[in-house]
């Protein structure tokens, strides 16, 4: 049960439930009382996007057994404790399921060409899996935009299916819009980033099977020097929205604390990261401060 667990990277999907569940109840019900989205249609939605994302895992787990054995082979859970047979299994299944659940939904909320974004994910994770993660920055790119997709999901079943909420509270509504964007591109530029950095750690694994991953393609110093570009960016981007998106010094006094200030140390980090262990260490902290930047989205019920 433990190594289906991890197989699953239950952390990882409990992160993207803490996102999906502070995205309704923390941000968008600040903004708009109204609930479009009933507390079934969101445990559907969720539980949906879940079963897609863990199957996602699953898939590249398969795809990347040679590799695991050479970059963490203390991770390696199919063909030690879980079948491949056995894996293909719950691959199906989750896929199954979560479309099944994301169709019914998306009719049932006369949203239905909705359903092609959960098949366009289960595609496009499998792709991802097989070939895109192997080309340089492609499949950094298409995870990141997965992940950004979360927050933004929520957004769209709570809303567009609804157009007399948006009308009724257009400059309410323009405001939540600005901020769900900056909350879905945070999500979008640390993921990226921490792809690359998870690219760097796993340069020996990904030599084996001739992948042309970022750090093979252009050297691990340079791939870590583009990730600090991007860090260079996200910093400039949350020292200038940050503020703006809700004015309030508590705010601005957690979000120095927990974010900034922590990025800023991440960067000193990676730039003087030589090692696997440490490359590791930075990409701990990266996912730190994601985790303190959802969190943040709770600010948002406090005046």
């Amino acid at each position: 049960m433990i190594s289906f667990l991890k197989l699953i990277r239950y952390k990882n999907l409990l992160m993207v439930l803490l996102t999906m569940v502070l995205t309704k109840y923390a941000l968008i019900n600040s903004f708009i009382s109204v609930a479009h989205l009933t507390h079934l249609e969101f445990f559907i939605l969720t539980f949906s996007i879940l079963l897609i994302t863990a199957s996602g895992y699953i898939i590249n787990d398969i795809f990347d057994i040679e590799t695991d054995k050479i970059n963490k082979p203390d991770k390696v859970f199919i063909t030690v404790s879980i079948s491949k047979k056995k894996a293909y299994f719950f691959y199906y299944l989750f896929n199954f399921i979560g479309l099944f659940l994301a169709i019914i939904l998306s009719f049932y909320k006369e949203m239905p060409f909705y359903s092609f974004i959960f098949i366009g994910t289960i595609v496009g994770l499998y792709y991802y899996s097989k070939i895109l993660k192997k080309i340089p920055l492609v499949g950094n790119l298409l995870i990141s935009s997965f992940i950004s997709l979360v927050i933004f999901i929520v957004y769209w079943y709570h809303f567009l299916s609804a157009p007399m909420l948006i009308s009724g509270h257009s400059m309410l509504h323009t405001n939540l819009y600005n901020v769900i964007f900056y909350y879905a591109l945070f999500a979008f530029i640390t993921t990226l980033i921490r792809e690359i950095i998870k690219d760097i750690e796993d340069v020996n694994g990904d030599l084996k099977i001739t992948a042309n991953t970022l750090p093979i393609f252009i050297g691990k110093k340079r791939a870590a020097k583009v990730a600090f570009f991007f860090s260079c960016f996200l910093l400039l981007f949350l020292t200038l929205i940050i503020k703006e998106v809700k004015k309030s010094t508590f705010f601005l006094t957690y979000s120095s604390i927990f974010i900034i200030v922590p990025l800023v140390y991440f960067m000193y980090l990676l730039l003087i990261a030589k090692t696997k262990k440490e490359y590791a260490t930075v990409s701990k902290l990266l996912k730190t401060i994601m985790f303190f930047g959802i969190l943040s989205m709770l600010l948002f019920n406090i005046n």
